[in-house]
């Protein structure tokens, strides 16, 4: 019979203890109106019943307890399946926050440092150049190339500073180039396309602007180039089989699971220029650092959970408490401007993935001085309140409606929390 050591007993067990389910609490007993809850549950299913969205999942967790965990509507309009908890969800750009928390297990161990060249890792940037739009007699844009005044750094990826753009929304002329070139057609590796990238001209010079853009989708190349494995096998070593995160992905590959895709109306695809909401059970070779993977309410709690805890979960430690502070205080400063487009939002800075609240007021919708925050394209969201010791992960598929959840959910269930 095989002898197991005292040590391989104790890591066994705390992957099993990482792995399952948050506890539950009852509303009143973390301070929160059960009857404000139930409203919020009537919303959800009235938005359903109306076909503003076919279907919804929300988990409220505080104290690191889940206080509210229901699903509305379908999960399918094809099918008229109804939505349910286990429910996978394209989660886009909430990829983001797990691509800046394996970068930054790198910068623990000392392998990456944010000051970092990007041509260090990915010779290719060595060579780019700053896109500087003009307009000639007839007042017509054009696109003059100068050299960049100082190099891309790994900050300048984790907080989108990196004069790296996004094709797919916005029209000047560097954004009109990416799509020119299409950049994101066809099929490709995370280091085919940061090699794509690296031919476009910046937005702006790095460091000055910042500009939603494929930086994460780059930082992901780094992490492979830097660890010696794909993204997949990285985060799926350090960050999703620790955490339990078992149905979390770049692909839903597993025929078993296909049927818990959650769909969006067939009219409600678009997500921007000749870029539509596509299958994750059609297996791809890229990797999308910044919009790739798939995951459950219940996979993506436990990777909150663990930040909200200052890196730990389970008894299993992923990053110091210093890093998650570091990471979810503000990066830009006063030195740096917003772009056209400033999704944050306003009374929001940016960390390193994530977006992070600077004051109680000023934003649209409620929170608090230090929480952060993002969503992707698809409809998801999530924000994490320190200072509540809450976070809030709400799952839809439907673009249009994205941008109407993100003020209505922060607005309900600050009004459900009493205590």
């Amino acid at each position: 019979m095989r002898r197991v050591s005292f040590g391989m007993l104790l890591v066994t067990l705390s992957f099993l203890a990482a792995a399952q389910s948050l506890p539950h609490a009852s509303p009143t007993d973390v301070g929160f109106s059960a009857q404000r809850l139930d409203h919020i549950t009537q919303v959800l299913r009235d938005d359903a019943t109306k076909a503003l969205v076919p279907g919804s999942v929300l988990l409220i967790a505080r104290h690191g307890k889940v206080v509210y965990f229901e699903s509305t509507g379908t999960l399918n309009p094809a099918t008229h399946a109804p939505m349910t908890k286990d429910a996978i969800f394209r989660i886009y750009s909430m990829s983001k926050a797990v691509s800046s928390v394996a970068a930054m297990m790198l910068v623990e161990e000392g392998k990456l440092a944010l000051n970092d060249p990007l041509a260090k890792f990915i010779p290719a940037f060595a060579r780019v150049s700053v896109g500087v739009e003009k307009r000639d007699a007839d007042g017509k844009a054009t696109l003059d190339l100068v050299a960049p005044k100082r190099p891309i750094t790994i900050q300048d990826l984790l907080r989108h500073t990196s004069g790296i753009t996004y094709g797919f929304f916005g029209s000047s002329p560097v954004k009109r180039a990416y799509v020119e070139a299409g950049v994101m057609k066809g099929d490709f590796t995370n280091e085919e396309f940061a090699d794509r990238i690296a031919k476009m001209p910046l937005a702006y010079q790095p460091g000055t602007t910042w500009d939603y853009s494929h930086s994460t989708d780059v930082l992901g190349r780094v992490v492979e180039v830097v660890s010696g494995m794909s993204l997949y096998q990285f985060e799926k070593q350090r960050i999703f089989d620790p955490l339990g995160m078992n149905d979390t992905s770049f692909y839903v590959t597993d025929p078993a699971k296909q049927p818990r895709v959650a769909e969006p109306f067939p009219n409600d695809r678009v997500i921007g220029i000749d870029a539509v909401i596509g299958d994750p059970r059609v297996t791809g070779k890229w990797e999308s650092a910044g919009g790739g993977l798939v995951s459950t309410a219940g996979d993506y709690a436990r990777f909150l959970q663990m930040l909200l805890n200052g890196g730990t979960l389970g008894g299993k430690r992923y990053l110091g408490p210093r890093t998650v502070a570091f990471m979810t205080s503000d990066h830009l400063g006063d030195g740096i401007v917003p772009g056209p487009l400033y999704l944050p939002g306003p009374g929001y800075g940016f960390g390193l993935g994530f977006a992070v609240r600077r004051s109680a007021g000023v934003a649209p919708d409620e929170g608090s001085v230090g929480d952060y925050t993002w969503n992707g394209v698809g409809g998801t969201h999530f924000w994490v309140d320190p200072k509540e010791d809450m976070f809030v992960l709400f799952l839809i598929q439907s673009p249009k409606q994205r941008a109407h959840y993100m003020t209505v959910m922060r607005n309900m269930v600050y009004a459900a929390l009493e205590k």
